[in-house]
């Protein structure tokens, strides 16, 4: 059972050459110096004697049975050796007796190696466990094979793990020119030379291999005298011609059901992906070479046809597809035509992985909440009259370019992106107009109409508006802000602040207008936050957005950057997000560059439609419009109500006296139809502090405003009306 006894280490001149040069220490060992080299933990180890259970995983030729050797001969263990190719339980048992024995007799541990350790069935790796936990022998498997797929888990987790690499060609060389010079087991007896190109195609074809390289230099060396051995000294040449007959063609390495069969086969994907024809038809030549089937390149190629090329090539799935169906009807050997049309289609192809979005979306499913389908996405056949279904749908084909803006994905996933195109090849084309669709889908799903009727400073409960992207309103908000960013020099390594977000239109602008620049948000609420943040993930780190925790001024105080000054401090709807009059403009000032800009686009209440004119056209009273109408007008003139008792010219006026000059504004209306529903007149009427309803009873009595409600509720859902809105667009610069 010692398989390593004094007469292996001195094999006689019959023993193959490969044998009789296996290292006798670790000085003698050529390669692997990761593990083995000086100070490695492995060499630590085998000189202190100290050794634990080990496994060895590397290609054939690497060193796995000739390092057990050098421990062999380097332990004061007993050593024992199977051959899991040759060997069962049956001798595994013997082993063990044999290692119980010299420990209860001799104290001496026992070390068992086993070659090919993966060979045994899990039922006979089982059966050594046992004895590695005891500690009655210590074991050594060497394996080709992946041990984490291959050996049984408890075995491994109680090993450390060595991975031997392929031999350099600079470890090649040392072992050919030591054989050539060692006179006991080697060829150090006779004068031999070898051409240097003789010595670089046994060293190039021998792959890292020293068992190749050995039994091609013995054949060389060997056959070249008449006969062998020759007398000492005698002068033996090794030619060119001499190598490439003692190595022949060396058979691929390559196990159809190995880590080499899925090492190759992840080579040619990557080379596909990586777009390097020359590496793609090298794989798979080497795949075919050693017999790998032809479907199976095929079919992974079908599937990178997907993956990797996607829709920057649509055409590349039926490409893949078409050649394939040619193989099967001809064949080999003529069918690597068709293998190579189809790699090189790939390979040379735009790509794109964009079609990993599926995967963002399954993995949303698995670990967020599922929400409700909305409800004009339900099916309305069924239940449209008693529940609504369908209600809001709007047909894209009844639509000027066969699309409208409306939402299609949950509210609670309102601006989540799954699908990044690419801008490689068809996608790249197609790119711009989904960009552009999904800002506007945004903007009408997340714009938060700021008027009298609707807002109360503070309260997140409110419901928004119901009824409004069927009349082009995503189209408008687009059409705002490319009108006041027209009109502004903006150049691509500006800084700009934008202080009050809303849906985000601002800050696609800003960040495609500034790519070497900075875009800095300041505070919005959580859920618009998370849209924002969608919005930017197809960006890297270096061109996402900064969205600071806090509004303005005090997010550029309490955050510990300092921040700077800006270029272009922009926002929508600042008189009303910031409640502060003039204050708001000289803020803005003092932290613009000399020269910088502030732009930004505001709806003004007191322009905009007013309940009183929808109830005069519903037929309210003339005596109840009177009043409603004085109400109103004490609203929009309170001095007290600064969200709404301001006109288009009063930003002007505040930024003249902010030290503001070039100051350009300019309104634009909007006017689209919606329906009034019971949830809006509602909304209206709620009387939340701050609230229309909560204003108009301080001037006209909640008895009034409550009778306006009644009215209001019986007669006026499922109306359409014609709403307009007025919005200031304004331009200044500091000088």
């Amino acid at each position: 059972m010692d398989l390593f006894s004094e007469s292996s280490h001195h094999a006689s001149p019959g023993t193959p050459l490969a044998d009789r040069m296996r290292p006798r220490n670790l000085d003698e060992y050529a390669g692997q110096d990761h593990i083995v080299g000086p100070g490695r933990l492995l060499r630590r180890v085998i000189q202190a004697d100290q050794l634990s259970s080990l496994i060895f995983y590397g290609p054939p030729g690497t060193g796995k049975t000739t390092l057990a050797r050098v421990i062999a001969g380097s332990t004061k263990s007993h050593f024992i050796t199977l051959n899991a190719v040759l060997s069962g339980v049956k001798q595994l048992r013997e082993s063990i007796d044999e290692a119980r024995q010299k420990q209860q007799f001799y104290s001496q541990k026992t070390i068992l190696f086993i070659d090919e350790v993966h060979r045994w069935n899990k039922a006979q790796q089982d059966a050594l466990l046992p004895w590695v936990e005891n500690g009655t022998v210590v074991l050594i498997g060497a394996t080709t094979e992946n041990p984490y797929f291959e050996v049984n888990s408890a075995l491994v987790s109680r090993s450390h793990i060595f991975q031997l690499k392929s031999l350099t060609d600079e470890d090649l060389r040392k072992i050919l020119h030591f054989t050539l010079s060692e006179k006991e087991r080697g060829y150090g007896r006779y004068r031999v030379t070898i051409d240097k190109d003789a010595e670089d195609h046994l060293v190039q074809v021998s792959s890292g291999d020293a068992r190749t390289l050995l039994n091609a230099l013995e054949l060389a060396v060997e056959t070249t005298p008449e006969k062998f051995p020759p007398p000492e000294g005698t002068e033996i040449s090794i030619s060119l011609e001499t190598a490439e007959e003692s190595i022949q063609r060396k058979a691929l390495l390559y196990d159809k059901e190995g880590d080499y069969h899925f090492d190759t086969i992840s080579a040619f994907i990557k080379s596909v992906r990586g777009s390097d024809p020359d590496a793609a038809l090298y794989w798979m030549a080497r795949m075919i070479k050693a017999g790998e089937d032809p479907r199976f390149i095929f079919r992974r190629m079908l599937i990178s046809a997907c993956e990797d090329v996607g829709l920057a090539d649509p055409n590349a799935l039926v490409v893949v597809e078409a050649a394939a169906a040619a193989f099967d009807r001809v064949g080999l050997p003529e069918g690597q035509f068709h293998l190579t049309h189809a790699v090189l289609y790939l390979a040379t192809a735009p790509k794109s992985n964009s079609a990993l979005g599926y995967f963002e979306a399954l993995q949303s499913l698995e670990t967020e909440k599922t929400h409700e389908v909305p409800n004009h996405l339900r099916d309305a056949s069924r239940d449209a009259k008693g529940f609504g279904h369908g209600d809001g749908y709007k047909y894209p084909h009844a639509y000027r370019d066969h699309w409208v803006a409306q939402a299609y994905l949950p509210a609670e996933l309102s601006g989540r992106v799954f699908y990044s195109p690419s801008d490689q090849g068809y996608e790249g084309s197609r790119k711009p107009l989904l960009e552009m669709r999904r800002e506007e889908q945004l903007a009408g799903a997340m714009e938060e109409p700021p008027e009298i009727l609707t807002y109360s400073p503070g309260d997140e409960r409110r419901k928004r508006w119901a009824a409004r992207t069927e009349n082009g309103a995503a189209k408008f908000q687009r059409k705002m802000r490319d009108r006041l960013f027209s009109g502004l020099p903006l150049q691509r390594h500006w800084r700009i602040l934008d202080i009050s977000p809303a849906s985000g239109l601002f800050m696609t602008e800003s960040l495609r207008a500034v790519p070497e620049g900075e875009v800095i948000l300041c505070e919005v609420d959580g859920k618009k936050r998370n849209m924002l943040e969608h919005m930017a993930d197809q960006l890297s780190i270096w061109e996402k957005p900064v969205i600071l925790d806090h509004p303005f001024p005090e997010a550029l105080i309490n955050e510990p950057e300092d921040w700077g000054k800006f270029e272009l401090i922009t926002g929508r709807d600042i008189m009303l997000a910031y409640d502060q009059g003039g204050k708001l403009f000289r803020d803005i000032a003092s932290h613009l560059k000399p020269g910088g800009y502030l732009a930004f686009a505001d709806a003004v209440p007191s322009e905009g439609i007013r309940l009183s004119s929808i109830l005069t056209e519903g037929g309210m009273s003339d005596s109840m419009i009177e009043t409603l109408l004085k109400g109103e007008n004490s609203i929009y003139e309170d001095p007290e109500n600064r969200l709404a008792n301001w006109t288009s010219g009063t930003p002007v006026k505040l930024l003249e006296n902010a030290g503001f000059s070039e100051i350009v504004s300019e309104n634009l209306k909007h006017t689209f139809n919606i329906e009034l529903t019971a949830d809006l007149l509602n909304n209206w009427f709620s009387h939340d502090s701050g609230s229309y309803a909560d204003r108009l009873s301080g001037f006209c009595g909640g008895e009034f405003v409550e009778a306006v409600r009644s009215w209001s509720m019986e007669n006026l859902p499922g109306r359409r009306v014609i709403w307009k809105r007025i919005y200031l667009l304004c331009r200044a610069q500091f000088l």
